[in-house]
């Protein structure tokens, strides 16, 4: 994930965004660890094995592009 961070900022993106289902504790856990933060749910998006499926929103912004 750090690696990605890097290359996206030498790229001169300020913003990278993650959608991650509810149940991917782990995933979160690592979005939270490398400075994503939780801005919101997207309910319903779509069915994974006929069950409808919520999406949470996750957004990281640079500290050094775009500032």
């Amino acid at each position: 994930m750090k690696a990605l961070i890097k290359e996206r900022e030498a790229e001169g993106l300020w913003t990278i965004q993650s959608g991650i289902f509810p149940e991917n504790e782990g995933s979160i856990e690592l979005h939270k660890k490398t400075g994503f933060r939780y801005i919101g749910k997207r309910e319903r998006v779509g069915k994974l094995n006929g069950e409808w499926k919520d999406n949470l929103l996750f957004e990281r912004r640079s500290k050094t592009v775009g500032i």
